[in-house]
């Protein structure tokens, strides 16, 4: 047998408590330097790389949110540049998103509670009818009256009196040469209106006749 001193010549030296933890530690600095070195290279890719001009760098990401905004423009963009220009005190033209709209005075077509078009609103009617006949698509009229009610043998409510002028639109307008497979008369009463109908300004402002044009599917 060994005696006390050799076996403790031959013994591997005590290893100290921190010892079995080393490695682990050099570990973890190893990871951190491979996260750093990730975002230093994924803010290189977003923002591109020293020296390169901020304009010419499109990210992915970028282009295809560009291409998708390119496919989600109304198809009926192209429409309003033709009623520009119209000349039509009364008459303005309004770019939404359910298409171009057409909006008329009431003053320029009726008479105060009537639905029979005035000489001059025919006359109104004949230009826009124009215009109308150069595009495509479908062609909605929209009656507005204000919120006073009426009720005579004609029209015993406001549902009629729009209804009805908006009829008449519609006929004068196939009568100037617009089709009339694109023509439909809506009646809103007042359930649509533009102002408060507490003044006589706003009452004249709700009374209107809209022509809501649409492009036809498909087209741009």
């Amino acid at each position: 047998m060994l005696d006390h001193d050799t076996r403790q010549a031959i013994a591997p030296p005590a290893q100290g408590e921190g010892d079995g933890e080393s490695w682990l530690m050099s570990y973890l600095d190893v990871l951190t330097l491979l996260i750093t070195l990730f975002v230093l290279l994924l803010s290189m890719a977003s923002y591109g790389l020293p020296g390169e001009r901020e304009d010419e760098i499109v990210s992915p990401a970028r282009q295809a949110a560009l291409a998708v905004g390119q496919g989600l423009k109304p198809r009926h963009e192209g429409l309003q540049p033709r009623f520009q220009g119209l000349g039509i005190d009364g008459v303005s033209v309004e770019h939404g998103a359910r298409g171009v709209t057409l909006r008329i005075e009431e003053r320029l077509l009726f008479d105060s509670g009537r639905a029979r078009l005035t000489e001059g609103g025919h006359g109104v009617l004949a230009r826009l009818a124009e215009r109308l006949t150069g595009v495509e698509g479908e062609i909605s009229v929209e009656g507005h009256t204000d919120s006073l009610p009426i009720a005579t043998s004609r029209f015993p409510s406001n549902w009629e009196l729009s209804t009805g002028r908006a009829s008449a639109v519609v006929r004068a307008l196939a009568e100037a040469g617009v089709a009339r497979e694109r023509l439909r008369a809506i009646g809103y009463a007042d359930t649509r209106p533009l102002a408060a109908n507490d003044s006589a300004e706003g009452r004249a402002e709700n009374r209107r006749v809209e022509l809501l044009l649409k492009a036809p599917a498909g087209r741009g």
